[in-house]
């Protein structure tokens, strides 16, 4: 019996919705974030534009389209994020795995687009040390860091709140590069005003990321509280 309580707790603990607000807040810039797809980035060219190689002179290349396609995963975001708010119902085994599918594939398209950044390839090769470091360092640190979160904590991660902090983290390593690599780009407010809108959008999204990552540590102490009551009283027994 006190096996099956203590399964109980856990799990209470673990498939805990998150608060009304946070959800709510969190909805509303996911939903910003489905705005950016369709708004410039820079020289006008939004990452819709660039999924689909309409780029000014007909640049459009694959390199366009693997940093066009991440801005996509704010609908599964705010899927599930809906799901949260208006649904009592876990999000669906099926679901979560084509969540993992599309953040697998995002993060390889980012690590393709860093490659010729972090090799140097090119005129890159002449590139200022803390201009390259600026690049490099965010995307990779986001993309490393949850990475690790994921690994050595799945755990204690309740398998949606995992698929957020895959999707923050996917859409945010790609955000970063492109703020960076845009950011100096000439033009006017409206040729740009994708760019502008994910300066905001990305401060509270990696606030969200960052507490998604501490609720996981605070599953973990809860957990270890809760074990050792029980493991005293059996000892006790």
């Amino acid at each position: 019996m006190g096996q099956l309580d203590e399964n109980g707790t856990a799990a209470s603990l673990n498939e805990a919705s998150y608060p009304f607000w946070l959800n709510t807040l969190a909805l509303v810039v996911w939903i910003l974030a489905a705005a950016v797809v369709f708004l410039p980035l820079a020289l006008y060219t939004s990452p819709w534009d660039a999924v689909r190689f309409r780029v000014p002179d007909n640049q459009g290349n694959w390199w366009h389209f693997l940093i066009g396609a991440p801005f996509f995963l704010a609908f599964p975001v705010i899927w599930l994020r809906l799901r949260s708010l208006f649904s009592t119902r876990a999000s669906t085994r099926a679901g979560r795995r084509l969540i993992w599918i599309l953040v697998a594939l995002s993060t390889c398209g980012t690590i393709l687009v860093e490659g010729p950044f972090l090799l140097r390839l090119g005129n890159l090769s002449r590139m200022n040390n803390w201009r390259w470091l600026s690049i490099v360092c965010p995307t990779l640190g986001i993309l490393i860091a949850s990475g690790a979160l994921l690994l050595f904590r799945r755990r204690n991660i309740p398998p949606t709140r995992a698929c957020l902090v895959g999707l923050n983290a996917a859409y945010l390593a790609n955000a970063a590069l492109c703020l960076i690599v845009y950011g100096p780009m000439a033009g006017t407010a409206r040729s740009k005003l994708g760019w502008i809108l994910m300066m905001v959008i990305v401060w509270p999204m990696l606030l969200e990321l960052l507490w998604l990552c501490l609720k996981t540590f605070e599953a973990q102490v809860l957990r270890d509280g809760f074990r050792a009551p029980s493991i005293h009283g059996s000892s006790n027994s």
